[in-house]
């Protein structure tokens, strides 16, 4: 007697379950890096991280903040794939992994591209001004 109300219920909650998920967005592998770009911070420790590996107190030094923040950071670097962290006796060192800047880099080709065709066109049209100009006097 309570099996069909119980189902309705059950799929219901299936349904909405699916809905939801369906409606959060996912996050691709760009908008991570991005996002892990859009702090100042981390694109310092990039930055440091560039020119060889580093333990975490190397690179929480040129910072006025707690190792707990500086991990926080790490954290999210890491998510977004751009540090690993390796283990060499009691360290962890971090080191810069590339290939989502090379992913970016590739993603803004095509809008450099459109830029400098665009200056060029810009330029032309500068340049087809001033000789107007100099006719006209």
């Amino acid at each position: 007697m309570f099996a069909l109300p119980t189902l309705v219920l059950y799929y219901t909650i299936r349904l909405i379950s699916q809905l939801v998920k369906s409606m959060t967005p996912q996050r691709d592998a760009l908008s991570e890096t991005f996002a892990a770009l859009a702090d100042p911070t981390r694109r310092a420790i990039l930055a440091d991280l560039a020119r060889g590996k580093k333990t975490v107190n190397e690179l929480a030094e040129p910072f006025d903040l707690t190792l707990p923040a500086i991990s926080k950071h790490l954290k999210v670097l890491e998510r977004a794939q751009l540090i690993e962290r390796s283990r060499e006796a009691q360290y962890r060192p971090c080191s810069l992994h590339s290939e989502p800047l090379r992913d970016v880099d590739r993603w803004l080709e095509q809008y450099r591209k459109f830029f400098e065709e665009s200056f060029d066109r810009l330029e032309e049209y500068l340049r087809h001004l001033k000789t107007k100009q100099g006719n006209e006097r």
